[in-house]
C-alpha cells in the first residue's frame, strides 16, 4: 500500500453473514473476550481489534472474511487493516447488535475458537 492509499471496506448487511454463515464461513470477531462472551455468532473467531495486527499471518487467504464487533465501528478499522494485508474482509453493518436485532443466532460463553 503506498502512501495516501485508501482501501474501501465492503460493508454486508446481516442477511448477507447469515448466509455466508450458513455456508461455513469465516467470521472474526473483533470485540473484547468479555464483550464476546456476553455473546457472538456461532463459531465466531475472537480475535480482538488490538491483537489483530500481529495475528493477520493466520488468517486464510482466497476465502472471504467477515470481521464483526458490536455495532459496527471496531470491524471497519479491522477489515480495513485486512484489506491492506490482501485479505479479502467484510465489515457487518451493525455488528452484533444488528445479528442479535435480526433473529440471528447468538451463543454465550466461549467457544473453541476464542483465543
Amino acid at each position: 500500500m503506498g502512501i495516501g492509499e485508501v482501501y474501501m471496506v465492503k460493508e454486508v448487511d446481516v442477511r448477507e453473514l447469515a448466509a455466508a454463515h450458513r455456508g461455513g464461513a469465516l467470521v472474526v470477531d473483533v470485540r473484547e473476550p468479555g464483550e464476546y462472551l456476553g455473546g457472538h455468532v456461532p463459531g465466531a473467531r475472537l480475535i480482538p481489534l488490538r491483537s489483530l495486527p500481529a495475528r493477520i499471518p493466520e488468517l486464510p487467504r482466497g476465502e472471504r472474511i467477515y470481521v464483526i464487533c458490536a455495532s459496527g465501528n471496531r470491524s471497519r478499522t479491522a477489515a480495513t487493516w485486512l484489506a491492506s494485508a490482501g485479505l479479502d474482509a467484510r465489515t457487518v453493518n451493525g455488528g452484533t447488535s444488528a445479528w442479535i436485532a435480526g433473529g440471528g443466532p447468538v451463543v454465550r460463553g466461549p467457544h473453541e475458537n476464542a483465543a
